[in-house]
């Protein structure tokens, strides 16, 4: 494990679900440890019932934690997935809004709540054009946009020198 990980505070009963669909959508991503709840479990928690799963994606270590309803997921903590071509945004856009709901700009909540981004890796080049208009096009075309779609992006750039 990581000396330092993302731990992520789940409902009652949530984080071993959560973590095996991520699991399942990611490659490079598996299930290291589940660890159960003792005799005197805290907050409602029975004993046997799984405290913790800790899980590896891409070989970042996290910890998922069954904490209870007392704090939920908000944006200001994220996990970015960079992928490799607009099949990969659709595949895991689908798969993590179901439930869930979509945000601006590549950003969305799955249906715990945990906010993700996923964007083409194409994005960063095109935001960082060295055309400034180009540039500028291609940040304007996915201000507009939910999940990112690349084509679109790619064409307003290209737009904007050909104007």
């Amino acid at each position: 494990m990581s000396k330092v990980s993302p731990f992520l505070w789940f409902d009652h009963g949530q984080a071993e679900a959560a973590v095996t669909f991520y699991v399942s959508l990611l490659p490079n991503a598996r299930i290291t440890a589940t660890h159960r709840y003792p005799d005197d479990a805290p907050g409602g928690n029975r004993k046997g019932d799984v405290m913790t799963v800790e899980f590896e994606i891409d070989g970042v270590s996290f910890v998922a934690l069954n904490g209870g309803s007392e704090f939920k997921f908000n944006e200001a903590f994220s996990l970015s997935i960079a992928a490799d071509d607009q099949a990969e945004v659709d595949r895991l856009w689908a798969a993590l809004t179901e439930g869930g709901e979509e945000g601006p700009c590549g950003w969305l909540k799955d249906r715990w709540g945990l906010s993700w981004q996923v964007n083409p890796r194409r994005l960063g080049q095109l935001l960082s054009d060295p055309d400034p208009r180009r540039a500028k096009a291609a940040m304007g075309a996915m201000l507009k946009q939910h999940k990112i779609v690349i084509a679109e992006i790619e064409a307003a750039a290209d737009a904007a020198v050909a104007a």
